[in-house]
């Protein structure tokens, strides 16, 4: 969606307890954490390579529902990945308020009635349904072995239903995604090492 709805970089997400790490793309170096705003569409992303601790995902859902209301972002839209052998059953969405159920149920998505969240989108949720903040949340599967094509277009033909004007160039995301296949790898292992010298 990034590539084919012209985002730009407004912005990164950085702290001492990161990794120490820089995410190099068409030759040119990147933070981990990015964000990404469409001005057109008023469309804010947070693109992260890393898998940040448990113990920080409190710090960033408060960091992103700060900025998203310094900004005057109306919805908030996160996903959460679900094993599956087959990775292709129903996706279903969780909305913080009412108003975020009504829009899931517009674009034609089940809500799921019973279940958890876990991680940053369960914050998400919560923090937002005390703050009227509208959050949707999508539920995907995915076979788990890492990055997944088909998971990864459904999932954005699916964000750009919840978000007016918002596109997905599917020819673009496969090679978007081989690309990418192969630097989040990198960042997990990378990241796995500094962390073990990090905190030993």
């Amino acid at each position: 969606m990034i590539h084919t709805s012209q985002f730009e970089l407004a912005g990164i997400i950085d702290s001492d307890s990161f990794p120490p790490i820089s995410i190099i793309k068409d030759g040119k170096p990147n933070y981990p954490a990015r964000i990404f705003v469409n001005d057109g569409l008023k469309i804010g992303v947070f693109l992260s390579y890393l898998t940040l601790d448990q113990s920080w995902h409190r710090i960033a859902a408060k960091t992103m529902l700060k900025w998203a209301k310094k900004h005057k972002i109306g919805l908030i839209v996160s996903s959460v990945a679900i094993k599956s052998p087959n990775g292709n059953e129903e996706m279903i969405g969780i909305g913080s308020t009412d108003s975020a159920r009504q829009k899931i149920k517009n674009s034609g998505l089940k809500v799921l009635e019973h279940g958890t969240v876990p991680g940053i989108p369960g914050m998400l949720l919560n923090k937002g349904s005390m703050t009227e903040q509208d959050v949707i949340v999508i539920i995907f599967h995915t076979d788990g072995k890492g990055p997944d094509f088909k998971s990864s277009a459904q999932l954005c033909v699916t964000m750009s239903k919840l978000i007016p004007g918002a596109s997905c160039n599917i020819s673009s995301l496969q090679q978007e995604d081989e690309k990418d296949e192969e630097i989040i790898k990198q960042t997990q292992e990378e990241s796995r090492h500094l962390k073990n010298s990090m905190y030993r």
